[in-house]
Order: structure tokens, then sequence, then C-alpha cells
């Protein structure tokens, strides 16, 4: 199944930061016809002092953007709907469509991501693997993203990085902060 990579993708920390134990985030991403959309988040930076959760089951699990998760926000291009995917370093994971920005939240029926998740000197690396080929619209069309990070210290303290911070407040689902396009997938 041929692959589409994408550019090394860097995301960009928002002014109304106070987390910094991650000095920089990068993400790679690949998609292929059969309707997988492969991530690799990179973060950067003192390990010692940034929040990560204990490993767990790989199951659905609300409110993980509360704590360090890895997001990918993903629409059809052109369109005002579109999915959020929570990456939990744990390996927890929650899926959501909306109809608009903010609008129409509901539960995603999706097979749960495949996460993996490592420390590797001062970089730490999570992947995740999503079959997003159950959704007619995303599977080979041509897809917006913006991909996005919530970085928390062990003192409590946050970071939010994203692709583009196009708010004075840190706000991930905002329309023009979907900046990565990807081109539509010839069908296999």
């Amino acid at each position: 199944m041929t692959a589409t990579p994408v550019p090394l993708q860097t995301l960009i920390r928002h002014p109304a930061s106070v987390a910094n134990s991650v000095r920089a985030l990068s993400v790679e991403v690949t998609r292929d016809q059969a309707g997988q959309l492969s991530l690799t988040f990179r973060a950067e930076g003192d390990l010692a002092g940034l929040y990560l959760p204990q490993a767990a089951p790989p199951v659905r699990t609300d409110e993980l953007w509360k704590r360090t998760c890895f997001e990918a926000f993903v629409k059809a291009a052109g369109s005002e709907a579109y999915l959020e995917l929570n990456l939990a370093p744990s390996g927890c994971w929650a899926a959501y469509s909306f109809r608009a920005c903010r609008t129409g939240m509901a539960d995603l029926a999706l097979p749960a991501p495949q996460i993996t998740a490592t420390p590797q000197g001062e970089t730490f690396v999570l992947v995740a693997n999503i079959d997003l080929s159950g959704i007619a619209d995303l599977a080979t069309q041509a897809l917006s993203l913006n991909l996005t990070a919530v970085i928390e210290d062990q003192d409590g303290a946050h970071a939010w990085w994203a692709l583009a911070h196009p708010s004075a407040n840190p706000d991930v689902h905002h329309p023009e902060a979907f900046v990565l396009d990807l081109p539509a997938l010839e069908r296999a």
C-alpha cells in the first residue's frame, strides 16, 4: 500500500503557555490509500519536568486534553465538520465529531488507534496509527488538519502547541488553525 508522506511539521508554542519542559515539538504525517493516518510526534526538552501519565489499557477516555495529550483535528477540505482525535501517552484515546467549530460534538465510532510512546534521551516520541477507512468523507478525500499538543509539566503548568494559533487565547478548534492540507488520494 503506497503511503503519502508529508514534510515534517513544526508546532508553535502559544504565547499564553507557561509550561517549559518542552522546547520543540514536531510531527511527521503519513497517509495511505487504505485510510490509515500515521502521526509521529517528537517533543524535545527536559523530560524529567514533563508530566507523562502511567501506561494504561488503550481505552476510550474523555478529557484527555486536560493533561499531556497529542491531538489531530481532521476535516474534509472545505468542510465545516471535523474530527478531534486525542492521543495520550498512556495509550488512552478519544475521538469526537463536530458539525462546525465547537458545535454538535458527538462520540465518533472509530477503531482504537495504535499508540506507542517512548522516551529517547531528551526526546519523547508518540506514534499513533489511526484507521479512518470507515469514514467515507475522510478515507481518500483532500483533508485539512490541525496538529496540536497539550503539554503539562510536573508542577501542573501547561503549554499549548499547534500548527497555527489564530487567536489570542489557545483555541485548537479555530477554523483558521486547519493549515495542513493533504491532497486527495486515488482509490487503491
